[in-house]
């Protein structure tokens, strides 16, 4: 029954959803305000309807009704309550309903603020994102339907998928279900997809903005000045998901590392790179009134880049350990890539003359124009990247043979780049809006050049020799002396009026939260970069087999094989955990327990490390092999991964900094209403 309810939800949010479509563009064609307001209520209601239908497949989930394909197809009895919560988004039909459903809830945010000041963007946004919401049900409903039982057909060895049941047919339940893929049943598989999948819906919402403000003809900077917190909260969530992601990898999958430039790694970074580049080009437009056409190309580009991100994911068309099974759905998604795509540039052609400005960049030195480089080598990323994800499709288009493009491709081709960046970022906090001299900006980089020249020789000096690596800490270093500087001069200014070191601080950050939350997350990039430096250059790796007893040395580790114990999970997991003591300089330092589990219910095995931690350097171990009879020894592989946890530290760090910068600023009227009250406090206490 449930089923049969979850499946009715669906239908009616995707006939709302089409609704608020026709009602919304043929309000604003006839400039009827009651259809428009219609189509506002018609998105309104999809939300609790959607929520309904999420329940719903969540209740199924929970309670083990197998009978439905789906369930079966990502649970098993022995799965923790968590886990099956998770295995919504741990399979293709159900990510698709939660993609839905966190885009309903958005726009049902979205549609409860006033649009007295906009309401003609109302009716061209309800359009957009409900197209995009309607693509989406219409996925669930015609081709990966969430709620589709299992029917036995006499003469079929294999039960059938559908939703209502077939001629001759008679449901059929499994006794239990194959459990959901053990790389997904990691803790952080709670949030990462989530992440993911926020940072992709809440970037439609500034790309709707933008196509109504070239559908209405209203091409200032308003949309911008609407968009600014749904931009940067979206370009949050993406980089949660990514740095979730990157621990998720390095703590499950067992090669030692945590970014692989797997196909879907890449094609979830892609929109995070547009998007990243995009929140600087319209501080551009904010301030000087530039870069309109390359405002729209970005947000074009970030909205198809996210659904050719859930293409790639949903298709199977790459050979990735994120792929789900090849299905239908592939040409679905290409085919609305392209449509989107097409009329968004024809939207742009349309109003190309309307979006020039008179004002021009005046110098190759001041912050617009350094804002637009850093542009460009964002942009070219995107290029490298794109590349490498599109050219085993079209080798295999070509030649009929699938070639993969790997991480050397990627990091002699995007290095470079990077290290651009970190340049530009020592360089353009620096520079003046307007107009910048050579003079000026070489009497402000001085000091921070010469420090981080002196970095570079004090790594020199403890025995650091090879070239890109000191190349790199100079950037690193360069970048993070002038970030620091600029906190400095603005915290020295508020002490000289007479605050105290950490009010003029806190004041600082606070009445001015964009540029210094920027900052930190300036800061927290500078720190990422110092981990990857160091596992980039400087990790090492062995593997060997020993006896129990028996020893490993890395560099100033040393590991010995204590034990092995086998045993029988509390979720029917047939783990076997090797107990391994950590030395380094001969001192002991920890103990890990790297282990292999055989999942029964799915028959896979799953690699998890042990891993032992400190501020310098990681110690990495995994099993690979064991005798039946522990005396006759195991196989393992080590790790080394110097600075590895400086990747974390700075992950923090810059999600702080864009918490700050998307942090609502305080109301002016408010803020002077208070500071009247204030004083007028103060005159009563003193009479």
């Amino acid at each position: 029954m449930l089923a049969e309810v979850g499946y009715g939800t669906l239908v009616i949010a995707w006939l709302l959803s089409v609704y608020a479509v026709g009602a919304a563009a043929y309000g604003a064609w006839r400039t009827r305000p009651e259809w428009i307001e219609s189509a506002r209520r018609a998105v309104l209601l999809i939300w609790p309807i959607l929520t309904f239908a999420l329940v719903s497949i969540v209740g199924l989930l929970l309670t083990n009704q197998f009978q439905v394909e789906y369930v079966a197809s990502v649970t098993s009895r022995a799965m923790p309550v968590y886990l099956k919560v998770t295995a919504l988004w741990g399979g293709q039909a159900g990510s698709l309903l939660f993609w839905s459903w966190l885009m309903s809830t958005f726009t049902f945010v979205l549609m409860l603020r006033s649009w007295e000041r906009d309401g003609e963007f109302l009716p061209w946004v309800i359009v957009v994102t409900m197209v995009t919401l309607a693509f989406f049900l219409g996925l669930n409903l015609f081709v990966e339907n969430p709620f589709a039982r299992l029917w036995a057909v006499g003469g079929m060895r294999q039960p059938i998928k559908a939703m209502f049941p077939p001629r001759g047919a008679v449901l059929y339940t499994p006794a239990d279900g194959n459990g959901l893929n053990p790389l997904l049943r990691h803790p952080g598989m709670i949030l990462h997809p989530p992440m993911l999948y926020a940072g992709f819906v809440a970037f439609v919402i500034p790309y709707a903005f933008a196509m109504a403000s070239l559908i209405t003809g209203r091409t200032d900077a308003r949309w911008i000045h609407l968009t600014r917190r749904w931009a940067l909260a979206a370009w949050l969530f993406l980089s949660l998901g990514l740095i979730l992601g990157m621990r998720w990898s390095y703590d499950v999958l067992g090669w030692g590392g945590y970014w692989g430039w797997d196909p879907v790694e890449v094609s979830a970074l892609l929109p995070w790179l547009t998007g990243t580049a995009f929140l600087h080009s319209v501080m551009i437009q904010e301030k000087e009134e530039l870069l309109k056409h390359w405002n729209m190309v970005l947000i074009i580009l970030t909205y198809d880049l996210v659904i050719f991100g859930t293409f790639l994911t949903r298709s199977g068309v790459l050979s990735s350990v994120h792929a789900f099974a090849q299905s239908a759905i592939g040409p679905l998604f290409f085919g609305f890539i392209g449509i989107t795509f097409t009329l968004s540039l024809y939207l742009l052609l349309r109003r190309w003359n309307d979006l020039k400005s008179d004002l021009r960049i005046e110098s190759l030195l001041s912050r617009e124009a350094l804002f637009t480089f850093n542009n460009m080598v964002f942009m070219g990323i995107v290029v490298v990247a794109f590349w490498g994800v599109i050219f085993p499709i079209l080798s295999e288009l070509v030649t009929g043979q699938k070639v993969t493009v790997g991480p050397p491709f990627y990091q002699k081709a995007t290095g470079p780049l990077f290290a651009l960046l970190l340049l530009l970022m020592g360089i353009a906090p620096l520079s003046a809006w307007g107009y910048a001299s050579v003079r000026r900006l070489g009497r402000l980089l001085r000091w921070p050049a010469v420090l981080a020249a002196l970095t570079v020789i004090v790594l020199m000096a403890l025995g650091v020799t090879k070239g890109w690596p000191l190349v790199g800490a100079f950037l690193v270093a360069l970048a993070a002396y002038v970030t620091l500087a600029e906190f400095f001069r603005g915290v020295r200014a508020r002490m000289k009026r007479g605050e105290a070191l950490p009010t003029a601080f806190f004041h600082l950050i606070a009445r001015n939260r964009r540029r210094y939350g920027g900052y930190i997350v300036h800061l927290g990039v500078v720190l990422m970069a110092v981990g990857i430096i160091g596992t980039q250059f400087f990790a090492s790796e062995t593997q060997a087999t020993i006896p129990l007893h028996g020893k490993i040395a890395l560099g100033h580790y040393a590991m010995t094989y204590d034990a092995l114990q086998q045993f029988r999970a509390s979720d029917g997991r047939l783990v076997a955990r090797a107990v391994v003591s950590v030395y380094k300089d001969s001192r002991k330092v920890g103990m890990v327990y790297p282990r292999r589990d055989f999942y029964v219910d799915s028959q896979q095995p799953m690699t998890i490390p042990g891993v032992r931690s400190s501020w310098l350097d990681d110690f990495y171990v995994i099993l690979v092999d064991w005798q039946p009879i522990s005396t006759e020894g195991a196989t393992f592989k080590v790790f080394r991964q110097p600075l590895v946890g400086w990747i974390w530290i700075g992950a923090l760090v810059f999600i702080v900094g864009t918490l700050i910068a998307a942090w609502p600023e305080p109301d002016p009227a408010a803020a002077a209403a208070r500071q009247k009250a204030a004083r007028r406090r103060r005159a009563t206490a003193i009479s």
